[in-house]
């Protein structure tokens, strides 16, 4: 079993930066995958950005390209999300998963485990 922790969510004005932590537990975690996620009220949970463990490729959704870095620290079995040039439109709440194999990243169907979510809130 694997357990995902987030922190680091809250209220910032557009233009400022959050960075999300993700800390894992339970499992080694040389073959997986680690994604964030975010879901807006009504909306359904779009993908952000993903890293595999091994090699440590990393993916971003389009929309934070240039704004956002993903990142992890082997030791700790965590996984950053740095967020900068917040915009209102990223207002959302943002969930971590994890998966031992996964083909397609952003498709939060390959995931089999989750964080509990943290509120990132961009005022304008």
């Amino acid at each position: 079993q694997v357990q995902l922790v987030e922190s680091g969510g809250g209220l910032v004005q557009a233009g400022g930066s959050l960075r999300l932590s993700c800390a894992a537990s339970g499992r080694t975690f040389s073959s997986y995958a680690m994604a964030w996620f975010r879901q807006a009220p009504g909306k359904g949970r779009d993908f952000v950005a993903g890293i595999r463990w091994s090699g440590g490729s990393v993916y971003y959704a389009d929309s934070v390209k240039g704004r956002f870095t993903i990142s992890r620290d082997n030791a700790k079995i965590t996984v950053y999300l740095q967020m900068n040039n917040l915009k209102p439109g990223d207002t959302a709440v943002y969930y971590c998963a994890a998966a031992e194999f996964v083909v397609h990243m952003t498709y939060p169907g390959e995931y089999q485990y989750w964080g509990q979510g943290t509120q990132v809130t961009v005022s304008s």
